[in-house]
């Protein structure tokens, strides 16, 4: 005999069928790995490249784990783990990189390709550098993680690049102070203002940001009536970049405040200051594994010798 159930019962019944077919259907999406099949190992990297050269990076790590699972003693298993990592850094993963990197490091500590794995650590931090006008952490995690692979591996073309990146990163930490301080000046904080300005030179005066960190110093002197300190400021930037934007602006304001400066400013079209560069982050600079030649397209051709 059937019981009757109250409404509530009912209720309570329907929910757990709802939860149970959502919980099938969630099963059912998840994406499923490889089946096991023994293949060679050959085959299985060379699968992986394949993918990675056509930018299918979420099948290049199927196959660059398979080879794990498979072969997991072997050197190509080894050889794997950086390629899996490398299909994720290609693929905006990433954390999963960072991760593969650091197994890396923790399996194979003193194998010479432990310098790419570092590499390939500060290249993922790298690419997570955002908008001056937000959080620098990303940015702060890069300059240390690339300091660490120019220290550790200097003659090497992984810190070639790795100085190339440092100089952009900062740039960018040079732009943060200097957003900060541009909005000390606009809102009357001159002293807050000038620390800023004073910080971009002290520590990143080999960057970008240089000439108008100067011009802004001798524009928040002359608002304080220090005329010896913005004129001495004003000096520094003509001898550096006399024909520099920020030089000309500021020889202007000088000249307005009757302080007239030695050096004046080179004549319009001069040559710009060398340091005016833009961050780029392109991924076609990266470098690949180590024994791995990149494409066009910025996979891999095909495996070279080991």
């Amino acid at each position: 005999m059937l019981r009757n159930f109250s409404g509530r019962s009912a209720v309570t019944i329907a929910a757990v069928l709802v939860a149970v077919s959502v919980a099938g259907c969630a099963g059912k999406s998840k994406k499923p790995s490889l089946a096991y099949e023994e293949r060679p190992v050959e085959l299985l990297y060379s699968t992986g490249a394949d993918r990675l050269d056509r930018g299918n990076w979420n099948e290049a790590v199927d196959y660059f784990r398979e080879v794990e699972r498979q072969h997991p003693y072997s050197e190509w298993s080894r050889r794997s783990i950086l390629m899996t990592g490398y299909a994720h850094y290609m693929g905006n993963n990433y954390n999963d990189a960072i991760g593969d990197a650091d197994r890396f490091i923790s399996l194979y500590p003193g194998n010479p390709s432990a310098s790419y794995a570092y590499y390939l650590k500060a290249v993922c931090y790298f690419e997570q550098i955002v908008d001056v006008n937000r959080d620098q952490a990303a940015t702060e995690q890069a300059l240390a993680a690339l300091r660490d692979v120019v220290q550790r591996y200097p003659n090497s073309e992984y810190a070639t690049d790795a100085r190339l990146k440092i100089d952009m990163v900062n740039d960018q930490l040079a732009g943060k102070e200097m957003a900060i301080g541009r909005y000390y000046l606009k809102n009357g904080q001159t002293l807050a203002a000038i620390g800023r300005f004073k910080a971009v030179l002290e520590r990143h005066q080999t960057t970008s940001h240089t000439p108008e960190a100067l011009y802004r110093l001798v524009e928040a002197y002359l608002t304080l009536g220090l005329m010896d300190e913005a004129k001495r400021n004003g000096a520094v930037l003509g001898y550096n970049f006399p024909g520099d934007r920020w030089y000309a602006d500021a020889y202007r304001l000088l000249n307005d405040n009757g302080l007239r400066p030695a050096v004046e400013p080179l004549k319009a079209g001069a040559k710009r200051n060398a340091l005016e560069r833009i961050l780029s982050k392109d991924k076609g600079t990266t470098l690949a594994p180590p024994g791995e030649k990149k494409s066009k397209k910025g996979g891999l051709m095909g495996v070279l010798g080991m």
